[in-house]
């Protein structure tokens, strides 16, 4: 199957995870986010961003915060030719047992329909085990956990294997373990080329 859509998180896979961020101020992209997202969008690829955003829930921070962090990043984007075609965001507490999100799929579901989207062709990227998760509920053809952000700790939480080079396919599968473990983003794109067409 030929991949034409990216679906990746945001805090701890494409800018530095800081703890319910609600500063625009603070946002720090990783060295390589820029160029990887350009690079994947030059292959012709869509790029969805899904973010739980909790913290809007919880009261640490208002909606108006969270775009502004947002505006931020486009603007960071920008300067590699970047743009997201939709960013979607779960602003619920995880007791309110919403349908938005992570793991659960609503986010999906809407952006598919609205972008009339495909599974066997769309991809997951994060660094929790949520995204994996959500990623498999939606019914991808590939999940890939990160190491950055919080993706060490989920690692040996699904007591993964080591990883030995920038990235690893796992397999068998195991519950909740995703179908490629990689360093960083540029390590995943790295995967995704060499592992399936556009």
């Amino acid at each position: 199957m030929k991949i034409k859509n990216i679906f990746l998180d945001r805090d701890g896979t494409i800018i530095q995870e800081k703890h319910y961020l609600s500063n625009p101020k603070e946002v720090e992209l990783f060295p390589e986010s820029g160029p990887t997202l350009a690079a994947m969008q030059k292959q012709g690829c869509r790029l969805f961003l899904v973010t739980n955003q909790s913290g809007i829930g919880r009261g640490y921070f208002q909606l108006d915060d969270y775009l502004k962090v947002q505006k931020k990043l486009t603007q960071l984007l920008s300067n590699f030719g970047v743009s997201f075609t939709d960013t979607a965001y779960c602003p619920h507490r995880p007791d309110e047992n919403c349908s938005c999100r992570k793991p659960k799929t609503l986010m999906w579901e809407s952006l598919s329909q609205k972008f009339h989207l495909k599974p066997e062709e769309s991809i997951m990227i994060g660094d929790k085990e949520a995204d994996i998760l959500f990623g498999r509920n939606s019914g991808f053809i590939c999940t890939i956990l990160l190491l950055t952000g919080h993706g060490q700790k989920e690692a040996e939480k699904l007591g993964l294997p080591c990883l030995t080079d920038a990235w690893m396919k796992l397999s068998p599968q195991k519950p909740g373990w995703p179908d490629i473990m990689a360093q960083d983003l540029s390590a995943a794109w790295q995967a995704v080329q060499n592992e399936y067409r556009f």
